[in-house]
């Protein structure tokens, strides 16, 4: 069988000069966008940065949901140099994303929330929460969980849903805290000078603030002692440390000054032995 060789030459050449060139701008605009998606990016997260009022964390998924749209514009350009229609491809990508987010309607929605974590900020990392019925220092903030760490320092993750569809208390949001304490005396001794042995210590420990002023009364008559509420405010930092201590101390000074804290007592009597 004789083989037109000029013919094949034109036919080679033909698609060469057809495909070659759309190849090689392809390949252009693979070049320019990933370069451009790249330089998107650290724009959007400097400029975010530059705020000072967007967490880190979302500020990288912001630049990064920049670089990603940037490449499936790419994407689409580089297919249209093919001849692909790109309204068929749309229905292509919007079929397949419909799929994906019912499968990962669970996913998505931590990620929604953890979106909305981040843009409201309700605590940050290092603030003591009580959230989703767990409490615990904020370790991490991800677009799909938080991680909290116990006193004892156990790791708790708590799906993101989880978080933002609960109430939060967060602990560390205002700089001071008010201790309270619950002093019982007995009641035979001087209900005035058990306040004023109480009032002393408040005053000898600096953590306590001055504004608002302690406060120390009688909340109840109970079954056995007179109950003293005291509450003083401190630094957020100072609760615990100042709650220990001041309980200690109140105890030692109200023994040094002869006021007693009482022992719930209980009498009880033998029916047999009464009937005898």
């Amino acid at each position: 069988m004789d083989i037109d060789a000029d013919g094949l030459a034109e036919t080679v050449t033909t698609l060469f000069v057809t495909y070659g060139i759309k190849m090689v701008a392809a390949i252009a605009i693979l070049i320019i966008g990933f370069w451009l998606a790249g330089r998107i990016r650290s724009m959007v997260r400097r400029s975010l940065e530059r705020t000072g009022k967007v967490d880190a964390t979302l500020a990288g998924f912001l630049s990064a949901l920049a670089r990603y749209l940037v490449l499936i514009v790419t994407v689409f350009a580089v297919v249209a140099q093919f001849g692909v229609e790109i309204s068929s491809l749309l229905v292509v990508f919007g079929s397949a994303g419909l799929a994906v987010g019912l499968a990962l309607q669970g996913t998505l929605s931590n990620v929604a929330a953890g979106v909305m974590l981040l843009l409201f900020r309700p605590f940050k990392i290092g603030d003591f929460v009580e959230v989703g019925g767990h409490s615990g220092t904020v370790r991490e903030i991800s677009l799909f969980v938080t991680e909290l760490a116990t006193p004892d320092n156990v790791q708790i993750i708590i799906p993101n849903s989880a978080v933002w569809g609960s109430s939060v208390k967060n602990y560390s949001f205002h700089d001071t805290r008010r201790v309270d304490l619950a002093i019982g005396i007995s009641y035979a001794d001087d209900i005035d000078k058990g306040m004023a042995v109480v009032q002393d210590v408040i005053k000898a420990d600096s953590r306590v603030n001055g504004d608002p002023e302690p406060m120390i009364a009688v909340a109840n008559l109970g079954d056995s002692s007179v109950d003293l509420v005291v509450r003083v405010w401190c630094a957020a930092g100072d609760y615990w440390p100042l709650k220990f201590a001041l309980t200690k101390a109140i105890k030692e000074a109200l023994d040094a000054n002869g006021v007693s804290i009482p022992f719930p007592t209980r009498t009880v009597y033998n029916v047999a032995e009464a009937a005898e």
